[in-house]
């Protein structure tokens, strides 16, 4: 390349920079600086009436996972953190694990159907995205609760003699997540299947392959991508759910969004909440990374 090519190219890198500068600027002051402050405050002393004193401290963070006597100063596990965070990751992956088993069926018979009819069963699919969260997190609700559509059928057909009680449970919660979630997986699996060359089935078949030895090592291999992202898609989401553990939980089966809010709200601690907020997001990017390098193994042809 001649110097004058480079000097072209040097001038057109430079000013494509200064053009997406303001750009860059305010998506790093509305994104990044939100959790710059979330980050210093999670590093200061928790003020008596909220907010903050601007006085270094590590007892945000050390507040994770020990709890301080408040008589003679000892530190303890903080048995009810853990229990919190635990139960948070337990619920997201079953969410996870039940909507992939939900979502795979379905996005497979949606990309089986005519390319006439695709359109149709995708737009029904979407439907719930149309209302709120809340509302669709209520309609869960009337249908589980004690005196709900599915208790007076099945009273009303004799199968049960009182009602399945289900409402402030973590089955509750579990349900609730399945349905809210349930399209953001079934979405990634029908764009990955809907790629997938049938001609490869044939072939699976044709060398005597069983259909569980075809769907291990034809169809799951080819669409891994839209199952990692699904699965991502559903997990971050549930791990940082608030209203559906707040509705079906009832305050009582607090996930890691709900323990988050009480720091900031009733609690007054600013610092452990800040220092929450933080962890859940290394959870996420912990996340992500396994993601990004599943995906990058699934369309390794050699990996």
């Amino acid at each position: 390349m001649s110097p004058a090519e480079q000097s072209q190219r040097s001038r057109s890198t430079r000013n494509g920079w200064l053009l997406s500068a303001p750009a860059l600027t305010l998506l790093f002051l509305a994104a990044s600086g939100p959790l710059l402050i979330v980050l210093v405050y999670s590093f200061l002393t928790p003020g008596q009436y909220g907010n903050v004193v601007w006085d270094f401290s590590l007892d945000g963070w050390i507040g994770i996972l020990f709890t301080r006597d408040i008589f003679d100063g000892t530190m303890n596990l903080a048995d009810a953190h853990l229990t919190i965070f635990w139960r948070s990751v337990k619920l997201s992956l079953m969410t996870t694990a039940l909507t992939f088993a939900l979502g795979f069926p379905t996005a497979w018979f949606i990309a089986t159907r005519p390319p006439a009819q695709r359109a149709m069963w995708l737009f029904l699919i979407t439907i719930p995205f149309w209302t709120n969260l809340l509302i669709r997190t209520f309609a869960i609700n009337e249908v589980i609760r004690n005196e709900g559509l599915m208790n007076t059928v099945l009273t009303g057909l004799g199968l049960i003699s009182e009602p399945i009680r289900l409402i402030n449970t973590d089955t509750a919660v579990f349900i609730g997540m399945a349905y809210v979630y349930l399209p953001l997986m079934v979405l990634p699996l029908f764009a990955a299947i809907d790629r997938f060359d049938m001609k490869l089935l044939e072939a699976g078949y044709d060398l005597y392959a069983s259909r569980m030895q075809v769907l291990r090592h034809v169809i799951v291999p080819i669409v891994k991508p839209g199952i990692v992202a699904g699965s991502i898609l559903v997990f971050v989401p549930s791990l940082g759910a608030y209203v559906t553990p707040r509705v079906l939980g009832g305050g009582k089966n607090m996930m890691i969004g709900n323990f988050i809010e009480l720091q900031f709200g009733q609690g007054r601690n600013w610092p452990l909440g800040a220092a929450l907020s933080m962890a859940l997001l290394l959870i996420v990017m912990a996340a992500l990374l396994v993601y990004v390098r599943a995906s990058t193994k699934g369309s390794n042809p050699h990996g």
